[in-house]
């Protein structure tokens, strides 16, 4: 009898949150049609809440620091949005101590707005010329 009432619990659960998903407004943003042919976009806004996809970098870390908070800029743009909007940001790279070393890079694009963080090293990026991989999530003014 308790299996029966746990297993409805969960197929009620279930069907409440298809029920929800299926009401999820998302507004999507691609960089480019080579984003489908590997699955994802670059960002997705949901209500007052923007998921933008890891940026890259590539070269040397100053340079690939650059270019990755640079592409972010760009998405943030495209929304009227900047770096003081950011509230987490995830970034994974293949040398941790570069990325501490050279890390002044990034300091202009929060100043001192910084958000949360977290700087993780990796063994390898989906592009093996990739250093750093870089994810934020951004809140719009209410």
């Amino acid at each position: 009898m308790k299996r029966l009432f746990w297993s409805l619990v969960a197929l009620i659960s279930l069907g409440c949150l298809a029920a929800h998903a299926e009401g999820l407004k998302k507004e999507k943003f691609s960089r480019g049609a080579w984003e489908h042919d590997i699955g994802y976009v670059q960002a997705v806004r949901v209500g007052n809440t923007l998921y933008i996809s890891g940026s890259v970098g590539q070269g040397a870390m100053p340079e690939a620091i650059a270019q990755a908070f640079g592409a972010i800029k760009e998405t943030l743009a495209h929304y009227h949005l900047d770096f003081s909007n950011v509230v987490k940001e995830t970034v994974y790279t293949t040398d941790l101590d570069a990325l501490k070393t050279h890390a002044v890079v990034r300091r202009p694009f929060y100043g001192e707005d910084f958000p949360a963080a977290t700087w993780v090293q990796v063994s390898r990026l989906y592009d093996l010329a990739h250093v750093i991989e870089v994810e934020v999530i951004a809140v719009f003014p209410e």
